[in-house]
């Protein structure tokens, strides 16, 4: 496959991707706004916090080193090798799963029985559920290793629905269950996953299509682990680049959910608070994970495969390069521009869109505050998330294993940052230790692309540099929506709300003009990479 072939692909995936992201934000943000009127928050902040850490980190630690390691380089791999390889993630899980069950039940800090019932029971719930995703895992990795793009999006969105659907319902009739709700929706939501991509490759090995594309299995026996006599029972090249990726995963981990764990094992905040703090950081990071996190999934499968892993630049392929340089520049200046506008606006309506979420819930107290720091840290998320992704997928074994220590050392001073700033700004210092954290991670990777393209023709990192009619476009928008908040929001009644909401809107719109004036270069990478091109697809 070429590499224009792998590109086109890539764009096809992250558009997918977004969209299915999109759905579920908007499917959470509706449920999450449907339960808080049913539920306390006590009990939102033991299901999004204390709970989902612990599926989150379970999932994490068993997959996502096996995932990296395995998608490098492309589809070239001896596959029967790679799906042994991947089926560890299974028992992998289970010891996992046997420690951090410990640990949730015996060594943090219990609820209250009479206002949280059922906490025992949901945490060995929610492990099953990660272990039950696990059932799936070599088949999601050849879906992501052969583009098969379309198969993602039906089986996630199938599981969201089912999830949803069963919450409310639950939530509705039997609200007296409690975390039982929140425990039985994962596990629909799990179980729906794993069925959907076991009924495909179900139909898929061994037909007339897989034939078509050379798919490398024919038999449903080919997804079970095997050996063949005379052949080691796994790639130990792969086995060793997953071992590196999994000490950092360790620690990329505590980067990612830094603030759960330390809000669940050093007790910073009550329940209540963690709820309060979770439902503002889903909102806030609404945009960062449905449309960042899809992009940087997918072009990191683009450049792993377009890129030879830990080669100088000069003895690779120079075509292919100068497209990874060429997507990567425009994938930072999309990411950036979005990030930017996002801050810009976050500012002025943040105590509007938590006022109209949530009521004076969230919009009393630090809740418009921790919205408005989250719109900032949206800007550094944008871009560490393409930056790495690149680092990642350039970086050889050894230069991963010396970024390991980086990321020790910025994990130790995370968790550090976060208990002291906490404790000086409550849930607004988890922000500004991400912050702080997220701008080093940056720094690294600027200074890893700048090295690797020094001796090329090519400087990707000046996608980060805007027009200078687009950041003052954004000045004059940051001032015009500030003023407007204080004039017309936010205590006036619906007719002031919607004059500010008519503001921002025309601000909005003059930066997207600027925008379409002035970054043409980035608007023609959209319009012909990552808008999803279905009148072609059915012609």
């Amino acid at each position: 496959m070429s590499s224009q072939d792998m590109l086109k692909n890539a764009s096809t995936l992250a558009s997918y991707n977004v969209l299915l992201q999109v759905m579920f934000r908007v499917l959470t943000f509706l449920l999450n706004a449907f339960t808080l009127r049913f539920v306390s928050k006590e009990l939102i902040g033991v299901v999004n916090v204390r709970l989902t850490l612990l599926y989150s980190t379970l999932v994490f630690l068993s997959r996502e080193a096996f995932r990296r390691a395995c998608l490098s380089g492309g589809t070239d791999h001896n596959w029967r090798q790679v799906i042994n390889l991947l089926w560890l993630a299974l028992p992998l899980g289970v010891l996992w799963a046997s420690l951090l069950v410990c640990v949730w039940l015996w060594l943090l800090e219990v609820p209250d029985p009479l206002t949280i019932p059922h906490y025992g029971p949901a945490v060995g719930l929610f492990a099953l559920a990660a272990l039950q995703e696990l059932l799936a895992e070599p088949l999601w990795v050849l879906a992501q290793a052969h583009m098969f793009v379309r198969l993602k999006v039906v089986a996630e969105s199938l599981a969201m629905v089912a999830k949803c659907v069963l919450t409310v319902v639950l939530v509705v009739s039997a609200p007296q269950w409690g975390l039982y709700i929140f425990s039985a929706a994962q596990l629909v939501y799990t179980g729906f996953l794993v069925l959907c991509y076991f009924v495909y490759f179900l139909r898929f090995l061994g037909s007339g299509e897989a034939n078509r594309k050379y798919f490398p299995l024919q038999r449903v026996a080919d997804l079970l682990p095997s050996s063949v006599e005379g052949e080691p029972v796994i790639d130990w090249t792969l086995a060793r680049l997953t071992w590196s990726f999994f000490k950092q995963s360790f620690l990329k981990q505590i980067l990612t959910e830094g603030e759960r764990y330390v809000m669940t094992f050093l007790n910073v905040l009550s329940f209540g608070e963690q709820g309060v703090y979770d439902i503002v950081n889903n909102l806030g990071s609404m945009v960062a994970r449905f449309i960042f996190l899809p992009i940087e999934e997918s072009f990191y499968v683009f450049f792993a495969k377009v890129l030879e892993r830990g080669r100088d630049v000069r003895q690779q392929k120079q075509e292919e390069v100068a497209i990874a340089a060429e997507v990567l520049e425009c994938l930072l200046k999309l990411v950036l521009v979005i990030g930017l506008i996002i801050t810009v606006f976050g500012y002025a309506y943040s105590h509007l869109a938590l006022d109209i979420y949530g009521g004076s819930l969230l919009s009393s107290g630090a809740g418009p505050s921790l919205l408005r720091c989250y719109s900032s840290y949206v800007l550094l998320l944008a871009i560490n998330g393409i930056t790495e992704c690149f680092v990642f997928a350039a970086m050889s074994k050894e230069e991963v294993d010396r970024y390991n220590l980086v990321m020790l050392a910025l994990s130790i001073s995370f968790l550090l940052l976060s208990y002291m700033l906490t404790w000086w700004a409550g849930g607004i210092g988890f922000i500004l230790a991400n912050c702080l954290n997220m701008g080093l991670r940056i720094l690294h990777s600027l200074f890893y692309i700048h090295r690797y393209f020094l001796s090329s023709q090519w400087t990707p990192l000046r996608g980060l540099r805007p027009s200078p009619l687009l950041l003052l476009a954004l000045a004059l928008s940051a001032v015009l929506t500030a003023l407007s908040e204080g004039v017309f929001c936010c205590d006036g009644g619906w007719l002031l709300r919607l004059v500010h909401i008519a503001v921002g809107a025309g601000c909005l719109l003059c930066v997207l003009v600027t925008v379409l004036l002035t970054e043409t270069k980035l608007v023609q990478f959209v319009r012909t990479q990552l808008l999803p091109r279905y009148g072609k697809k059915h012609t």
